[in-house]
């Protein structure tokens, strides 16, 4: 019997801004449907009827060269360019009229329909929080620094390639947290102690695990046929790192199947930063 192919889709994200947040939510419904594989393109900054035309030029010749017609989420707010990209032939979904005109209904007011107010009226303090997050976290990335580990909002442990370091780097740009992390190695498990002065930030502890088969594909791709990625060690690093954080109290999640913004959330609810 042969084997079904995957149904495959364009999605065009378009707004008139980064496109972002079009991604963002994007993502979030496309990842339901795990029988159909996705070919995603942002096209920001739509903000002239020309270009606006230019994107419906790609959409219909993406949809003739498929067989299928492409999906379409917009965030332009302006209603003339929006009105010009709803012609392409696409299946549409614009956040804005989804959202805002409920909204200005329930609120009894309209909008004032601005492109880039998002981003205009954001609280430059805050931008300035993330960035110093961001500084903090890749300067404390991978146990690289103790120094000022006492600023740090959250201290990530795990073994080497488990998603420490994404997951910091999430943390500090989304929510201005200042996370420094640290692997786990067998020098730790062998003096079953934690590595450095962590011992004495314990409640900001918080550690990742993986899958052993998982650790060795990722370890491999960086390593290939070393002990570093060889299954055996991998789970033996894990079956260690595991028992010393069950032994030290430090709550942990296995990150096998799970995305970044789970794992985030997840730390947040738990340490009680959210």
């Amino acid at each position: 019997m042969a084997a079904m192919h995957p149904v495959r889709r364009t999605v065009f994200y378009v707004s008139d801004g980064t496109g972002l947040t079009a991604e963002a939510l994007g993502h979030s419904l496309l990842t339901q449907f795990e029988g159909v594989q996705f070919t995603q393109i942002r096209t920001p900054f739509i903000d002239s009827e020309e270009k606006a035309r230019a994107v419906v030029e790609r959409i219909n010749a993406t949809g003739e060269s498929d067989g299928l017609r492409p999906i379409l989420i917009t965030t332009l707010i302006d209603h003339s360019l929006a009105a010009v990209v709803h012609e392409a032939d696409a299946f549409c979904l614009s956040f804005f009229e989804s959202f805002l005109a409920p909204l200005e209904a329930e609120l009894g007011q309209k909008s004032s329909h601005t492109i880039g107010r998002s981003h205009g009226s954001a609280d430059s303090l805050n931008y300035q929080r993330r960035i110093e997050a961001i500084n903090f976290t890749l300067a404390h990335d991978d146990g690289v620094s103790e120094h000022e580990l006492e600023k740090s909002d959250i201290v990530l442990v795990g073994v080497s390639r488990c998603g420490k370091t994404p997951t910091s780097l999430y943390l500090a740009m989304q929510f201005g947290l200042k996370v420094a992390n640290f692997p786990l190695i067998p020098e730790d498990f062998e003096r079953r102690k934690l590595p450095g002065s962590l011992e004495r930030h314990r409640a900001k502890l918080f550690g990742l695990t993986i899958q052993p088969e998982r650790l060795a594909v990722i370890r491999e791709e960086r390593r290939p046929g070393s002990r570093y990625a060889a299954l055996s060690n991998c789970r033996y690093e894990i079956a260690e790192a595991e028992r010393m954080m069950s032994r030290e109290g430090i709550r942990w999640l296995d990150s096998s199947t799970k995305s970044i913004e789970e794992i985030s959330t997840t730390i947040l609810q738990e340490l009680r930063l959210g």
